[in-house]
């Protein structure tokens, strides 16, 4: 399977989203910090996330995106799909012009492994990634060393102005 940066980015982006979105919308800016992501390659994946509506932005202050329907029905392969992430396994981008402009002898076999990566990611959705305890845990560590980073941000500014000038 040839799963690339961009649809790896996507789904984790998304679980985040998930995870984090009974909180109100989430800002791309939490998201890029939580996961180190880059804020303008998150921009990209949600503008294309947003044109397949599987999430919905929120202007203004305390705005941000959320998921545009309930966990449970967001699905992976969508979430790679809406990005245009190939899930082919074929050297041919399931062309069929893999050797000498014909079919090679495997070409069937990593059709076939392609559907077969496509029909499990369709079966896999946000809200049940969202109950694997691996997954919480990793969340929540996450979630303390974001914490803990805006509380050290704070006290160097309490510092910083308490410090005589």
């Amino acid at each position: 399977m040839k799963l690339t940066t961009k649809g790896r980015y996507a789904v984790t982006a998304m679980l985040d989203l998930a995870l984090h979105g009974d909180q109100g919308p989430v800002s791309l800016a939490d998201i890029s910090a939580r996961q180190e992501i880059s804020l303008s390659y998150l921009e990209q994946l949600f503008s294309r996330l947003r044109r397949r509506q599987l999430v919905v932005s929120i202007r203004g202050p305390g705005g941000g995106y959320r998921l545009s329907r309930d966990a449970a029905s967001v699905f992976v392969a969508e979430v790679v799909d809406a990005v245009s992430e190939s899930l082919d396994t074929t050297r041919c981008g399931n062309k069929g012009d893999c050797q000498n402009g014909e079919k090679c002898l495997t070409h069937h076999l990593w059709s076939d492994l392609s559907d077969q990566i496509h029909q499990f990611l369709s079966e896999i959705s946000l809200a049940d990634l969202m109950k694997k305890r691996e997954i919480q845990t990793v969340a929540d560590r996450q979630d303390r060393r974001q914490s803990e980073s805006g509380s050290q941000t704070i006290n160097t500014e309490r510092l910083n102005e308490q410090t005589p000038a």
